[in-house]
């Protein structure tokens, strides 16, 4: 694997969604300045720990939280100071997340002109109603409003994340906001199903009764219709929630799922590099507490060894719908999957959840329907 990313995290937002489980701070616009010299800081330290080992960048990343609640110039500042600390290879990918309502277009400009050249925009809903009940700080016309300034400001290349299996969704609501995205003619759209993750407001929420999901009938029928609209826009599945068109598949996140080597920059960021994964404390404050004391940021730090690394190459790259190269990875890890998995393989094989093509492992149609259940027999 030759690719190198770099991801720096971005904890800030205007407040907390109930649904979320991330590490991220409502408010503390009083910790953003310290917060960008930390960065600043451990962005120097990164590059004299691993320059021998450095080869140049292939994607950035700024993600949160919400990234945009630092100023524009800032942000500028900090990918400056990226691109002059890591060799960064030609025509790379540069992502920024942002959220409708936290950047103008006056804003989306200076991102534009610093080298960001790809935008992932927090949409989740385009309908109003939900947008309340997800407790989203804007509304559909300022989302519609952000893409439109993000196009006059020249990104190309456009990313929405949306969000099906809402409490009280049905089939039409779910139509109506694929269909409003798809009018918008973004480049990929990231469509998540809604997931109640244990300790949010969320999981609370249900307990008491307070809202129900859809059934299971209903979330499999906004899945279809999600796949079949997607692809009469152009938009080609690769990944289990991604769909883009040609040319625009998410670099960035590719090497993720193909295990690739990363940098991670910031409070509770992950870096993997030389087969070690390094998780950074989840407390901005601390976070900047040690790197202005020449601390350690990393609360963990795990060596992987071959058959772990082999076992997690296989697992995030059967998210993709191209799956995983048999002799990749034996040539990788010196590791047969047809023998290291055995008959675990074969069944799922004879059950219909996985099928070799032309030498890549992959996921079935209805391999992707359970593929968390498949996961777990290949962990």
């Amino acid at each position: 694997m030759n690719t190198l990313g770099l991801y720096l995290h971005v904890p800030f937002c205007l407040r907390k969604c109930p649904y979320c489980s991330f590490y991220s701070l409502a408010g503390r616009t009083d910790l953003h300045d310290r917060y960008a010299r930390a960065i600043s800081t451990q962005l120097r330290f990164f590059a004299e720990e691993y320059r021998d080992q450095q080869r140049p960048l292939t994607s950035i990343f700024f993600g949160g939280g919400t990234p945009t609640l630092l100023a524009p110039e800032t942000l500028s500042r900090l990918l400056a100071e990226c691109l002059a600390q890591f060799p960064c290879a030609d025509g790379a990918e540069i992502s920024i997340e942002v959220n409708p309502a936290t950047v103008d277009a006056a804003g989306l400009h200076v991102l534009r002109r610093a080298g960001f050249n790809r935008l992932s925009i927090g949409v989740q809903s385009l309908k109003d109603s939900e947008l309340c009940q997800l407790d989203r700080p804007h509304t559909v016309a300022d989302a519609v409003r952000t893409f439109q300034m993000a196009r006059a400001a020249g990104f190309d290349n456009i990313n929405l994340d949306l969000m099906y299996g809402l409490p009280w969704q049905d089939l039409h609501a779910w139509r109506n906001t694929l269909d409003h995205a798809l009018e918008l003619q973004p480049e990929h759209l990231s469509i998540y199903e809604l997931t109640i993750e244990a300790g949010t407001p969320f999981a609370q929420q249900q307990e008491q009764g307070r809202f129900s999901l859809p059934d299971e009938d209903t979330v499999l029928l906004m899945l279809e219709t999600t796949q079949q609209a997607l692809k009469q826009a152009g938009l080609s599945r690769y990944e289990i929630s991604n769909y883009a068109k040609p040319g625009c598949r998410c670099r960035h996140n590719i090497n993720y799922w193909q295990n690739g080597e990363y940098i991670g920059l910031g409070a509770g960021a992950v870096a993997f590099l030389t087969g070690t994964r390094l998780t950074a404390i989840a407390d901005a404050d601390q976070f900047c507490e040690r790197l202005e004391n020449g601390q350690e940021v990393w609360t963990d730090k795990e060596q992987l060894d071959r058959e772990a690394a082999f076992r997690e190459t296989v697992i995030t790259g059967l998210r993709m719908t191209a799956g995983v190269s048999l002799a990749e990875l034996a040539d990788r890890f010196g590791m047969k999957a047809e023998i290291y998995y055995s008959e675990t393989l074969h069944r799922l094989i004879r059950q219909g959840m996985l099928h070799i093509v032309h030498d890549r492992l992959q996921l079935t149609a209805r391999g992707f329907l359970l593929a968390d259940a498949v996961m777990a027999e290949l962990v």
